[in-house]
């Protein structure tokens, strides 16, 4: 089988395409993470500050 230089080409490109896609969806679902562990801290830490406060 042949396949033809143009075909080629777009077969890479799109390749490079879906693994960019692929590393910008994981890079957003870590920041995510990363943001809701510090929102439950935040949040643990007011907790903590009101019952020292009452």
């Amino acid at each position: 089988m042949h396949i033809q230089p143009d075909s080629l080409a777009a077969a890479q490109i799109s390749a490079r395409l879906d693994e960019a896609d692929r590393r910008r969806r994981h890079h957003e679902l870590a920041r995510a993470h990363r943001f809701s562990r510090r929102a439950e801290r935040a949040a643990a830490q007011a907790r903590t500050a009101l019952a020292r406060a009452l």
